[in-house]
């Protein structure tokens, strides 16, 4: 049985403040444990979003996709998301609104509700450590997660939502 909130952590540890995303999802994982949520919330982390991530959304009732962002103020923009058609778009190297159209192409129905955490990075050069300031944005954004994880319902989220868009 699937859980149904899924959180996937896009970005690579190697090169800088793109690691924002997997750390988020390390660190989120332990406040699950603390808000005794592990049976309520799985994690995925992946380098980039492939076509491939459209099947993890199957069953589930919320979708949340976290990821470094330079286009956010400092520290975090939280959107909710729709399915998009991108006609540029290849096996690799997917938006979060492109892996729900996909969804929404392969299961011909609307994917669950969608939203998105951009991490705000400064710094994404191969070898780069993570940025003073993206350590800052990192602690705002894992304790606005815990408002989400506590909350996890779509009116609640979109409310969020209004109050934190900036992208």
């Amino acid at each position: 049985m699937r859980k149904s909130l899924l959180i996937i952590a896009v970005g690579n540890p190697s090169r800088g403040d793109d690691a924002l995303g997997p750390l988020f999802l390390e660190r989120l994982a332990e406040l699950c444990k603390l808000l005794n949520q592990q049976d309520d919330v799985e994690l995925l982390t992946d380098f980039q979003l492939q076509i491939e991530h459209a099947v993890d959304l199957e069953n589930r009732t919320l979708a949340l996709f976290v990821d470094a962002g330079i286009a956010c103020r400092s520290p975090f923009a939280f959107t909710r998301l729709q399915p998009a058609e991108d006609t540029g778009y290849t096996s690799h190297a997917l938006s979060p609104a492109v892996v729900l159209q996909v969804y929404r192409k392969i299961n011909a129905e609307s994917p669950p509700p969608a939203f998105q955490l951009a991490i705000h990075g400064e710094v994404f050069e191969l070898g780069d450590a993570l940025s003073a300031a993206a350590q800052i944005n990192l602690s705002a954004a894992l304790e606005f997660a815990r408002q989400l994880l506590t909350m996890p319902e779509i009116q609640t989220w979109d409310q969020l939502a209004q109050n934190y868009r900036d992208l």
